[in-house]
């Protein structure tokens, strides 16, 4: 059994895709992020970085205790190397959906991140960080649609961790100030994805929680984004 402490943010959906696509057992825990779960000590002891997702496997590979996994990224290769999927073993194939998986949380992510906090939650409107950001999403859904012109999916023939990693942060192309239509393979490869029953069942776990969340006020938004080094000693005051 796999503890997943989870919100459904696109960092989030990335494990429910993978687990949902092993057909690993879970335990869904939602942290509610707008509320400030995630710096309750119990989930610190878990995610040094106070942010989810985490994981704690309650049967990893060594066959010793309960194992806890930080960082989005960090869980998908965990959970591919524990399965035996989503990865390939051969060397050239594991490097290229490696890099693929590193380009993601090092620059699609961080850069959706700042175009969704610019254009939706900054409290006074930047023309410059909004059309900063908006610039460099297109950018790198046109680094996404040139690599995948001649593949099925990201790394080659093969679903992978990089495809996994990457969809969630395709999904708010909208609110991105985005145009798939303008990026044929882009399109065309979100669509599979978007069609595979284990994607529908992971965004309707996401649906789930999303019901019982209260939205975004002034309380959420300050947890939110209001964070400073305060909070790594424990204090958010």
């Amino acid at each position: 059994m796999i503890d997943l402490y989870y919100w459904p943010t696109p960092n989030g959906h990335k494990i429910t895709l993978f687990l949902e696509e092993a057909g690993l057992a879970y335990r869904l825990i939602p942290v509610d992020i707008g509320r400030g779960e995630q710096f309750r000590p119990e989930f610190l002891a878990i995610s040094p970085n106070n942010r989810i997702p985490a994981i704690v496997d309650h049967d990893p590979p060594d066959g010793g205790g309960p194992l806890s996994v930080f960082e989005s990224g960090a869980i998908l290769l965990y959970l591919a190397e524990k399965t035996g999927r989503f990865l390939p073993t051969d060397l050239r194939g594991r490097k290229t959906v490696l890099e693929w998986l590193f380009w993601q949380v090092g620059g699609l992510g961080p850069m959706a991140g700042q175009a969704h906090h610019f254009l939706d939650y900054a409290p006074e409107r930047i023309p410059y960080a909004m059309d900063r950001y908006v610039r460099e999403v297109a950018r790198l859904h046109a680094v996404l649609d040139r690599q995948l012109a001649e593949r099925r999916f990201i790394a080659g023939d093969a679903y992978t961790i990089a495809d996994m990693a990457c969809y969630p942060w395709v999904v708010p192309w909208k609110r991105q100030r985005q145009e798939l239509d303008a990026r044929p393979h882009l399109k065309r490869w979100f669509e599979e994805i978007r069609q595979r029953p284990a994607t529908q069942r992971a965004y309707a776990r996401a649906r789930e929680i999303r019901a019982a969340e209260r939205g975004i006020d002034e309380e959420a938004r300050r947890v939110l984004f209001g964070q400073g080094p305060e909070v790594v000693a424990g204090r958010r005051d």
